[in-house]
This record gives structure tokens, sequence and C-alpha cells, in this order.
């Protein structure tokens, strides 16, 4: 439905706006607080621990923090809170409007899994609420008091809902979950930790009482977590934009790389706010990358020998012909001037196969969805076999 649409795109729009927001102030404030300096002596006597000292928009700022709060608490206290909410809420409702609502289109695999709308919507919300869960666990033991075995911790648990994912959902619907989780992950740092521990804080130092260290403690634990999150929920975000990804057969596997070399190049940063500057972190992290691109990458015959056609024969190039009445049997649907597909009222895209001058214009186009990336027709709708695929990339080999 056209108004369907109209409401996705304001709320992606404000979405992006919001986790524009977010990721700058969380970035800011980690760059921030690892930049501040040891303040003079006439601050450190009114209570500052260090401060700072920048140019910004054609003035000068001065920031200060403080080792125990204000003399006076202040009118007007700014809190960053709303970013976060406000991310999160509207990507849940994204992930409703598009993944939820229409769930038989952008969610279920028949390939994968045969699952009912019901049942994958359930499935979802279990990975995304059970996962954040398990995480707030976690957080509050004993395992959140050794980094090394926290991170491992959250490494293998992000590894095993991956895998389910990939293995219960489309490509895009996998990833979009494990998006999903790692926000609602981040959202939750802030409303579980991070906004109850500044309340304490905010209401011991008014009433002139002392601060436990395990607030400041706890919601700084939280603030890196998000830290590192960060790079990884950037990736996912952009991810349903490029299918040799979610659409690889080791989908499950090219995310966790991903996000992994993305936290790494993360961790060089933030090293960096220290003082401390490791060109190697930058350096190992592009190697990997590029070692996962060409993992991804690397040419494949397109034909098998193990794969034959109907008349147990040699598998023979379409002709122009053929072509033209595969597009119309498996991309005219979606891909016209008028499409017949349910859901697709408008060609994705402005993809359209018309007639065949839209297929010579867009010859490397459609081959590379169909027979490279094979993520189109879109979760195989029409059942494009594999016999077909390979005879359309004989036809193009030969062009």
């Amino acid at each position: 439905m056209p108004w369907l649409d109209w409401i996705s795109l304001f709320v992606r729009w404000f979405h992006v706006i919001a986790g524009v927001a977010w990721i700058g102030a969380s970035f800011y404030f980690i760059w921030l607080d690892n930049n501040l300096e040891e303040p003079p002596a006439e601050k450190k006597q009114k209570g500052i621990k260090g401060d700072l000292w920048a140019i910004h928009g054609g003035g000068f700022y001065e920031v200060a923090k403080y080792a125990y709060g204000p003399e006076k608490m202040p009118q007007n206290l700014h809190w960053f809170k709303w970013e976060a909410y406000t991310t999160w809420i509207s990507g849940f409702a994204l992930l409703i409007l598009v993944y939820y609502l229409s769930a038989s289109a952008f969610l279920i695999d028949p390939s994968v899994m045969q699952l009912t709308e019901g049942q994958a919507i359930g499935a979802g919300l279990g990975i995304i609420f059970g996962g954040l869960a398990l995480y707030e666990l976690a957080c509050r033991s004993a395992l959140a008091k050794s980094q090394l075995a926290f991170a491992i911790f959250l490494v293998l648990l992000l590894c095993i809902i991956a895998y389910v994912s990939a293995h219960l959902f489309s490509g895009r619907g996998a990833y979009i979950h494990m998006g999903a989780l790692v926000g609602t992950i981040m959202a939750g740092n802030v409303f579980f930790q991070i906004m109850p521990s500044q309340r304490k804080m905010v209401a011991a130092v008014a009433a002139k009482q002392e601060i436990d260290p395990a607030w400041g403690a706890g919601a700084k634990l939280r603030s890196v977590h998000n830290n590192y999150l960060t790079l990884p929920l950037l990736f996912i975000m952009i991810s349903n934009h490029y299918p040799m990804t979610y659409q690889h057969e080791l989908n499950w596997l090219v995310l966790m790389l991903i996000m992994a070399v993305s936290a790494w190049i993360r961790h060089y940063f933030n090293l960096k706010h220290l003082g401390i500057n490791k060109p190697s972190i930058l350096v190992s992290g592009a190697i990997a990358m590029l070692a996962i691109a060409a993992w991804i990458s690397w040419p494949q015959s397109q034909i098998q020998s193990t794969v034959s056609d109907e008349n147990e024969g040699a598998i023979l190039a379409y002709t122009d012909q053929q072509v033209m009445s595969l597009v119309e049997t498996h991309c005219q649907s979606c891909h016209s001037s008028n499409p017949s597909d349910e859901i697709f009222k408008i060609a994705p895209l402005g993809v359209v196969f018309n007639d065949w001058d839209d297929i010579q214009r867009q010859k490397n186009q459609l081959l590379h969805r169909t027979t490279v990336t094979k993520d189109m027709p879109f979760l195989n709708k029409t059942q494009m076999t594999d016999i077909e695929r390979q005879r359309l990339a004989l036809w193009g080999q030969a062009k």
C-alpha cells in the first residue's frame, strides 16, 4: 500500500537522524573523556579533576569534569538519553513496518525454513529480547568482572544468535535481527544502567551524600560496550544494499567476521584518544577486511558438473528469445512499469525489464543479481532453478 511506503520512508528518515545524534554524542563523550587533561591548582580546588579547551564554530569552549559534582546543582542539567531512546523506538517501528507486516516478502525464505508469519515474528522477537536478557544477566554476574571473559562470552553469544538467525530467516532477515539485537542491547545499556546510575549520582550530589564508585564504573562499562558495538551496528544498517554478504552460504560467518574487524578498527580510535597510536591495528583491520572481501568474491565456476539439464545432456546457453522468456517469468512481476506482485507495486530501485532494450541496457545488473549473488528473484519467490541461472550465466559469457 502506498501510504505504508510513505510511513516507512518517514520512519526510516527519522531513524537515521536519531541514530546520527546518538552515535555523534557517544563518540564525542568517549573522545572527551579520553582527552581530559589535569587541571591547574585553582580548578582542582573547585573539585574539577579534568578539563579541556576546544575551538569550534568560531568560538572557544572550556569543558570541565568534576570529581564529585558542582557545589550547587545547576537549574538546567542536560541529559543524553532521548537520542538512544528515539533511535531504538524508530528502529523497532521500522522492523515492524518492513519485516513483520511483510514477513512473507522480507523475513521468510522457504528455502531456509518453512515458517508461518506468526512463527517468524515470534522467533524474531525471541531472538531480540532473549538475547537482551542473556546479555543483562551476564553484565550483572561475576562474568562482568573480567573484560576478557565477558568479551569471549559476548562473541560466542552473538555467533550462536547469528547462526540460528541465518537458519531461520532470509539473509536480510537474519542480518536485520542481529542489528535489532545489538541496537536493543545498546539502548538497554542506557535505560537499565547508564541512566539509573546517573540519577543516583545527581540525587547524591544534590543531597551532599557520598557517591558509590560502582555507579560510575557500571555506567562507564556499558558506555564502552556501546562504543565498540557502534561500527558493527552501522554495517548491519547498510548491509541490505550488499547481497554478496547476506546471500553468502556462510552469511552468519561473514557477518561475525565483519563485526569483529569493525570493532577492532574502533579500538584503534579509542587508543588514539588516549594518546596511544597503533597504526598496526588499522593496517591489520584493512588487511582483514580485504581478505573477507576476497573470500566472498573469489571467482567460482558458474557450471557445476553435478548438475545436468532435463535431457541429461550438456547445459547450453540461453538464446536471446529464451532470456526474454526467462525475464518475463521470473522478473517482470516486480521489475516492470506495472508490477503484478502483491508487495512491490513500484519496481524496486526503478529497475524495469519491459522489453529487450531494457534487458540489454541492464544486462550486467541482471546477471550479477541472478547468477553471482543469487539474491534475485527476491527470496526466489518465482523459483528460478540452478540450471536456469547457469544457462543465463552462459548467455552472459557468450555476449
